[in-house]
């Protein structure tokens, strides 16, 4: 071998020179890829590839009903590009860099590149994958670096700033969730309250206020659901799923009457993004606000709520040096 490492001892990342790691369309994806070897190492070539890609996935109780799924379910590309940093040759003994620079630019339909996403059944990813290629006799090794991308903020709509005021008692429960006698025969209630918007910024907790006006059973609990819907398919057919994401609880045994309790829930960062609306796929999201009886008794009220990205006069500028590759 003459002094030359093995491959398997070579150590190497992807770099980016944001430290956040946050994109927006069009932006240019900055960095280098590290190389560390304690002795001069052949390979076969340097390869880069860029992938942005929306996966979507059926749930098993719709697999099988309709064959057009099928179609409407591959995967989508957002990106996909290769940038070659070195043919093939040696890499130096200690350290070296290959820099690169790749425009973030959706070139096919749907010409525009969602924000970064994981859900149970659709999932939007970015990443670099930096490959070593070797002879034939050996396995090419591997890197892989995700980074995510979201929209430009913009400004909320006035409608943002309209409350949704709710009365939740057994005259207000939908028709489906109880029948006339089963609503005859509950404990009477009255729970009032407000969420203070129905446009949510992803960045910002969703607030409000609820107050037990009056309730002939004793309460156990009070919780707040965030609910993700995320459907998949085509005019022929759609499989449309609900998931929780989160919970939280607002109240914890039984309430004092006309006591004003604080609703605040903060965002998942990775498991939400604003409301996204395509021909093939949909991310929405709801909230549930479920009051548990202490005599078995659940009773709920669901909240279309719309999640943006929005811009803040408080938000601060970048700091210098922020693109620094350490």
């Amino acid at each position: 071998m003459h002094g030359e490492c093995k491959m398997s001892a070579i150590n190497f990342e992807i770099k980016l020179k944001r430290e956040n790691k946050v994109y927006y369309e069009n932006d240019m994806l900055m960095g280098c890829v590290q190389f560390q070897c304690p002795a001069e190492a052949k390979h076969e070539g340097l390869v880069l590839y860029l992938e942005g890609i929306v996966n979507l996935q059926l749930s098993s109780k719709t697999v099988g009903l309709f064959d057009t799924f099928y179609n409407s379910v591959k995967p989508i590309t957002l990106l996909q590009s290769s940038l070659e940093l070195s043919a093939p040759g040696k890499l130096a003994a200690g350290r070296s860099e290959f820099h690169f620079e790749l425009p973030l630019v959706c070139k096919s339909e749907p010409r525009v590149l969602y924000e970064t996403y994981h859900g149970v059944f659709i999932n939007i990813n970015y990443q670099l994958r930096c490959d070593v290629k070797r002879n034939f006799l050996g396995k090419s090794l591997q890197k892989v670096q995700q980074f995510c991308i979201q929209y430009k903020p913009t400004p909320l709509s006035d409608e943002s700033s309209r409350a949704i005021p709710f009365s939740l008692s057994p005259e207000t429960l939908q028709k489906n969730a109880a029948s006339p006698k089963e609503r005859l025969s509950m404990p009477r209630f009255l729970i009032t309250g407000r969420l203070d918007c129905s446009e949510c910024c992803v960045t910002k907790p969703i607030t409000g206020t609820l107050m037990v006006q009056q309730t002939e059973a004793a309460i156990k609990s009070i919780e707040m659901q965030l609910v993700r819907v995320e459907t998949c398919g085509c005019d022929e057919g759609f499989s449309k799923e609900s998931t929780e994401i989160q919970t939280i609880q607002i109240a914890d045994g039984n309430v004092m009457p006309k006591l004003e309790l604080p609703i605040y829930m903060v965002l998942p960062r990775l498991f939400t993004c604003p409301t996204l609306i395509t021909k093939n796929f949909k991310i929405e999201f709801e909230l549930n606000l479920v009051v548990l009886f202490k005599e078995e008794y659940v009773v709920s009220e669901n909240f279309k709520i719309v999640l943006k990205r929005a811009s803040s006069p408080l938000q601060q500028t970048k700091k210098p040096g922020a693109d620094r590759i350490s």
